[in-house]
């Protein structure tokens, strides 16, 4: 996903029931727009952020393993047929059992020669050679790598009819499908890029009925029939497409549950999904994503991506129940602008540079509860005695900043306009402070000297501190807000945090 400006007018806040669209999840892949430029005046649109990594592009099948990139690349692939189309040079290996040009076994013809099931993948062989070799690059660089690509998928199907359980050779295959898809000119009919990704789609259906626990081939299948999807926009066509693609990415994650990518990439499309499902339907299926873009955040807490796309998927899930007027939950429309104001800053703070961040960001950034991050409740017990009776813990108000987690001073009614926790709030020992250079972790928690509810546990190098939020919903809230502080902090953000909440330096 690359970024780009945001178009002129677009940096002022929306005013309340001001028509707003939060665009498909991944369109912000193909054109690198924050706000979309294609958008009537009037409407400001958030588009969310696609899986690739750095420098994105869209469309592309994304290696995968157990830590998010294949055992081998593309790039590694295309290089060893490069060497090996240099030795092939028409030499011909000796012996029964030798190799040839192709690396493939010059052994005797082995039983499934005559074999009916090999005639049925020559036949298919057939379709997609000639749709590969059909594909004509765009550039000089394109060609050349085409060539490389036809070569590889010449490899495959010589693979593939000595041996039609050679699940490799399937996945591969797929995987030269999928990438001379982007090859080919958005022009082309012939072959089309759709061709090309439904015979990939094939190919990795072969190999998963061969190897069911190839998550590598959910993943890469997944994104080609996202891919397939994109282009039948809002039809009903797309929407089986995307439910066939959500299924194979929870394929993945229950195959390779240690894959934010994957989770990811399985929110983007139930958030792609909830755009044309019945209205009925929507808000289950946007509920859905925003639970896998939290856990894509929870197994890489400086994952940006799925930190911007919660951010992006709240701000539509505002945006509808403000058109609706019934509360999602019984949370109010401000509440959800709040909660995905707090992940884009988040997302911002960690790539600052990112213009698609930077244009949300001035969009949201007022629905902050300004000088601070987050402004909520908890339930504390009294300082220095976490096991104190329940009757003594007492509901607050608490505030997030840079800086760290603070109860707000008792019997203030309001709260201080200083961005930093200091003053009276700050000196006063019998209130709950969290500086956060001294956090250990952050997380949910349930023991019986707790209050009923949502329990968070905070551990500190001076001790944990156990607080309860009012709902499962809001401990949520917490415990990101206060782990993606930290984790800004970790990473040596901590001042563009502190531009974004107090304004100075703000892009």
């Amino acid at each position: 996903m690359e970024e780009n400006a945001t178009r002129p007018g677009d940096e002022t806040e929306p005013k309340t029931g001001e028509a707003l669209e939060l665009p498909n999840g991944t369109e912000a892949e193909a054109n690198e727009s924050g706000i979309d430029p294609a958008a009537e005046a009037g409407e400001i649109a958030i588009a969310s952020e696609g899986a690739a990594e750095e420098p994105p592009s869209a469309g592309k099948a994304q290696p995968l393993n157990g830590e998010g990139s294949r055992a081998f690349t593309m790039r590694e692939i295309l290089n060893e047929l490069k060497e090996e189309e240099k030795g092939a040079g028409g030499k011909e290996t000796s012996g029964s059992n030798g190799r040839d040009a192709m690396g493939n076994s010059t052994a005797a013809s082995s039983s499934h020669s005559q074999d009916g099931l090999q005639q049925h993948y020559l036949g298919q062989n057939d379709v997609a050679l000639d749709l590969i070799n059909n594909v004509t690059g765009v550039d000089e660089e394109g060609r050349n790598r085409q060539r490389i690509l036809a070569f590889a998928a010449k490899r495959y199907a010589s693979a593939i009819e000595r041996n039609p359980e050679d699940h490799d050779a399937f996945y591969n295959w797929a995987l030269v499908l999928q990438e001379s898809a982007d090859n080919v000119d958005p022009d082309s009919s012939s072959p089309s890029k759709d061709a090309l990704l439904e015979e990939a789609c094939k190919k990795y259906e072969e190999a998963t009925q061969l190897c069911p626990t190839l998550h590598d081939a959910y993943y890469n299948w997944a994104i080609a029939i996202s891919d397939r999807a994109k282009m039948r926009g809002r039809t009903k066509e797309a929407e089986e497409l995307w439910k066939q693609a959500t299924k194979n990415y929870e394929k993945a994650v229950q195959l390779n549950w240690n894959s934010p990518q994957a989770l990811n990439n399985w929110g983007l499309a139930l958030q792609e999904l909830s755009a044309i499902v019945p209205v009925r339907e929507k808000q289950t299926i946007v509920r859905a994503a925003i639970s896998k873009f939290r856990a894509a955040i929870q197994l890489q807490f400086d994952f940006h991506r799925a930190i911007y796309n919660l951010g992006t998927v709240l701000y539509g899930l505002a945006e509808d129940t403000l058109r609706s007027g019934r509360p999602a939950k019984e949370v109010s429309p401000n509440e959800l602008y709040s909660q995905s104001a707090i992940y884009i800053a988040a997302a911002h703070a960690l790539k600052p540079n990112y213009s698609v961040y930077r244009s949300a960001l001035r969009l949201v950034r007022s629905m902050l509860p300004l000088p601070y991050l987050k402004v909520g409740y908890l339930t504390a017990p009294p300082a220095k005695n976490p096991i104190a009776p329940h009757k003594d813990w007492e509901r607050s108000q608490f505030v997030l900043n840079y800086e760290g987690l603070q109860q707000v001073t008792k019997g203030d009614k309001q709260l201080s306009p200083s961005p930093r926790l200091q003053g009276s709030a700050h000196n006063d020992k019998s209130l709950v402070k969290v500086d956060v250079p001294d956090i250990v972790s952050v997380s949910a928690c349930a023991d019986l000297t707790l209050p009923p509810g949502a329990a968070l546990c905070i551990d500190t190098i001076h001790g944990s501190i156990y607080l309860v939020a009012d709902t499962w919903d809001s401990l949520d809230g917490w415990l990101d807000a206060i782990r993606l502080v930290y984790t800004i902090f970790a990473r040596g953000k901590s001042d563009v945090l502190a531009g974004i909440i107090t304004g100075r330096g703000h892009c």
